[in-house]
């Protein structure tokens, strides 16, 4: 798929790329041979007006001294008299001799409607004049023009193939660099499956197990009664992994409604803490709270004593019995920082990182069974939707998490 997905993006890049060159280098080449032609035009048009020579098929051995100074040759002229002799004049580029090539000239312009075009046999353009008892054309010599386009038309080739190519080679680095975040997100689904189909899969093959063994009536009665409790137990585990399941998915697709509204974030830590005291005494730990009173904020209640109770949670079981772990809330500028700090297994910088990826659990010798490592997960996109941030750091052997939101 993701390489579907480059080749897709390479294709509209260097198709955009192709139109613009075509229509860059067509209006060049187009306003360029108009200008040319344009200027030719004007020139013969100058020479239109001037006064004849008067020699029949003479070839000048300088340019006559009537000829203005702007005109620019190689261009000759034609007159016909009334008695339809041929004067000509012009450039000595031009073998003005030539009777029979003159008058084949003067025949297919008079043949001609316009008054001014092109004879492509000659290389020639001309411009059809009347004067006064006679009639005058002129001609000017376009191999030049053919040359200068063929010249600026191979130009434009060579410089549009170089840019081609190097639009090529941009858009690869492109393509690559505008999918990486599709690929994470593609390897991070297919990691979720993964992980969700092997957290399913344990669970139902005790359900399964259990179940099999229930069926067989050679087992007692208090033995089918446990096969029957542990049917129950495993069904509700997974119940709860479903559940944590769909609640990601909501927030993922932002489906979740957040209620914001002002509340005294320093009481709900408060309130958040006192399920957890008797907790952490059994496990003979220390819950100790330095938290800041009147810190309000506006947000989801619900939302954010979920992220609470998570991270609480975590520090009860992962950190060292026996310890201390310490809850604060203070003010830092526009924001609000809640930090939880205990003493356990160190982090890497790495691992800070990945805790937060769905079921990642540092520790799988001290999973208890009972944790799928979504918790985090979700306390990331909650905070994430109060448009907040949720991190964790590692140092001399305390773990913290810190959450900070906007007051």
């Amino acid at each position: 798929m993701l390489k579907r997905l480059r080749i897709k993006f390479i294709i509209v890049i260097m198709s955009i790329v192709t139109v613009l060159f075509i229509v860059i280098f067509g209006f060049v080449l187009h306003f360029t041979k108009q200008n040319i032609e344009r200027e030719s035009i004007e020139t013969m048009r100058s020479m239109a007006f001037r006064p004849p020579d008067g020699e029949p098929m003479r070839k000048p051995d300088k340019k006559p001294d009537n000829m203005p100074d702007n005109i620019r040759l190689p261009f000759f002229t034609v007159d016909i008299t009334e008695n339809g002799s041929i004067l000509t004049s012009g450039s000595d580029f031009f073998g003005l001799t030539d009777e029979a090539t003159l008058t084949e000239l003067v025949r297919e312009v008079s043949e001609s409607k316009k008054q001014t075009g092109i004879l492509p046999d000659y290389d020639l353009r001309y411009m059809k004049s009347d004067m006064h008892r006679m009639s005058r054309i002129i001609f000017a010599d376009i191999s030049r023009e053919k040359a200068m386009m063929r010249g600026l038309l191979r130009n434009a080739v060579m410089i549009g193939l170089s840019g081609y190519a190097v639009f090529f080679v941009i858009s690869l680095l492109l393509a690559k660099w505008v999918t990486r975040p599709v690929e994470k997100t593609w390897n991070e689904q297919k990691q979720f499956i993964a992980d969700a189909s092997h957290e399913l899969k344990t669970p139902l093959t005790v359900i399964m197990t259990n179940a099999e063994m229930l069926e067989d009536t050679g087992y007692s009665e208090e033995n089918r009664a446990q096969f029957t409790q542990n049917i129950l137990s495993t069904a509700k585990r997974m119940r709860r992994l479903v559940e944590s399941l769909l609640e990601l998915a909501r927030l993922d697709n932002s489906s979740t409604q957040i209620k914001h509204e002002s509340m005294n974030f320093s009481k709900l830590i408060n309130d958040s803490l006192l399920p957890f005291e008797p907790l952490f005494y059994e496990n003979q730990m220390e819950l100790a709270a330095e938290i800041e009173d009147g810190i309000t904020l506006d947000g989801d209640k619900d939302k954010l004593r979920q992220v609470v109770t998570i991270i609480l949670d975590n520090a009860l079981k992962y950190c060292d019995p026996a310890d201390k772990v310490t809850v604060s809330l203070k003010r830092q500028s526009a924001n609000c920082i809640l930090r939880v700090s205990g003493l356990g297994t160190p982090l890497s910088k790495e691992e800070c990182e990945n805790i937060f990826r769905r079921f990642y659990r540092v520790d799988q010798a001290r999973n208890d069974g009972q944790s799928y490592g979504l918790g985090l997960s979700i306390a990331e996109s909650i905070i994430r939707e109060h448009a907040g941030k949720i991190w964790a750091e590692s140092e001399n052997g305390y773990n913290t998490f810190f959450v900070s939101l906007p007051l």
